[in-house]
């Protein structure tokens, strides 16, 4: 696939493909994608990250910010401990390849805390109202019907991140769509450009609802070969295609590391059957020629493999 189908496959939407058309006619171009410090890396947030290393390989310069301060707004832990998982998840990132160069790594107190920063926040604070502030936290942020003045601050940052950063798109999920929006509106009135914006899905867990450190219905990439056996067995796989978390972790953990995965089965169940592309297995999925144990562990052994690198780097 050329560069531009490499940029936008495995998105929801480009707002807008004109403006990203025009800016990979750019000989530097650039986007960033922002991680509040978690625990776990998990296959939730490794869409975004494929997608960064997608973009690294179309020709953009990658910047991840570690955004410790935002999550200490959001009351993910003090911010020596919000600092410690910063500094753990980007080994997580390098481990399973985002890294080398075009990749650059930004912690955010790094940056948030200069008078100039500062005061971009005051200015947009005085022309962004509280409730356009809060809905574009309602699919990010924690105890929303209760929020603290700190997660009103949080959408404004993320918009000034953008601009101090000085990058032309914005990558992340679906999630953060209102937040976005409200740079692109409102950020030419500090004299900012409006980002161009990337969207990604938001997956299911494996037990079918949506993915979630407190659900504990993910997998890791640090989790062992034997314990991503035990959780994709266990892993709700419907005949259908919609909503099918075991499809969704093919589709976009599997494919877009791997040209072609095999699915193994004894001779009386149609014996081996190798796939190219995630759409000829979705369709064979569809008409009855997979069993979903089979596609299971067809599914299971791709993503093993996929994540090997990043158990090997962890470990040493």
């Amino acid at each position: 696939m050329d560069s531009f189908e490499l940029a936008i496959r495995n998105t929801v939407e480009v707002v807008t493909e004109d403006e990203l058309r025009a800016v990979m006619e750019k000989p530097k171009k650039s986007v960033y994608a922002g991680y509040e410090p978690s625990g776990e890396i998990h296959l939730g947030h490794l869409v975004t990250i494929n997608k960064l290393m997608d973009l690294r390989d179309a020709g953009f310069k990658v910047v991840v910010l570690l955004a410790n301060l935002h999550a200490f707004l959001n009351q993910k832990g003090t911010m020596d401990e919000v600092r410690e998982l910063s500094d753990y998840n980007r080994r997580c990132f390098e481990a399973v390849g985002l890294k080398g160069k075009g990749v650059e790594f930004v912690l955010g107190t790094d940056i948030q805390l200069t008078s100039e920063y500062e005061l971009n926040v005051l200015r947009l604070s005085q022309v962004i109202t509280l409730n356009r502030a809060k809905r574009s936290m309602d699919e990010v942020g924690r105890n929303m019907d209760a929020p603290r003045v700190s997660q009103m601050v949080y959408p404004i940052m993320q918009m000034v991140d953008i601009h101090t950063l000085g990058v032309d798109m914005a990558l992340g999920g679906i999630d953060q769509r209102k937040i976005h929006m409200l740079a692109r509106e409102y950020l030419p009135t500090i004299g900012a450009k409006a980002p161009l914006c990337m969207h990604t899905p938001i997956l299911n867990g494996l037990n079918g609802k949506k993915m979630s450190s407190s659900e504990g219905n993910y997998i890791s990439v640090a989790d062992s070969e034997d314990e991503i056996r035990k959780k994709m067995k266990k892993a709700f796989c419907p005949p259908e295609i919609e909503e099918n978390p075991v499809l969704q972790t093919l589709k976009y953990h599997v494919f877009p590391r791997m040209s072609t995965v095999t699915l193994k089965r004894p001779e009386k169940f149609g014996g081996d059957r190798e796939f190219a592309s995630y759409e000829e297995c979705e369709a064979a999925y569809a008409a009855g020629e997979i069993h979903p144990a089979d596609l299971k562990g067809m599914t299971t052994e791709g993503l093993i493999e996929v994540l090997a690198p990043a158990r090997e780097y962890m470990n040493e």
